[in-house]
């Protein structure tokens, strides 16, 4: 079992920024790790990813905003959101792979007002 916990969202003005950061119950070092949003009457969309040798992809909406980092030696991956918008206001969801499977943490909320 894998435990992912979340933490750093919050509310916050249109052009301000954010960090979240997801914590893992054990190694992160060779697994590709992800943040994922889902905001009311949507579907969950991937937002960040980062492999376990650093390559990482956005979905374009957030490209140049956002950034995924991960420091393996705190089992920890990150997202910097700058330049937040209303329409990032969801739930925020860490991802991991392990053994082929996905792991979710229980989210974190961002709500950013206009």
């Amino acid at each position: 079992q894998v435990q992912l916990v979340e933490s750093g969202g919050g509310l916050v003005q249109a052009g301000g920024s954010l960090r979240l950061s997801c914590t893992a119950s054990r190694s992160i070092s060779f697994n590709a790790m992800g943040w994922y949003r889902q905001a009311p009457g949507k579907e969950r969309e991937l937002v960040a990813a980062i492999s376990s040798g650093d390559n990482t992809n956005y979905a374009d909406s957030v490209k140049g905003r956002f950034t995924i980092s991960r420091d393996n030696a705190k089992n920890t991956v990150y997202l910097q959101m700058n330049s937040l918008k209303p329409e990032d206001t969801a739930v925020y969801y860490c991802n991991a792979k392990y053994w082929g499977w996905d792991y979710w943490g229980q989210g974190t909320q961002v709500t950013v007002s206009s």
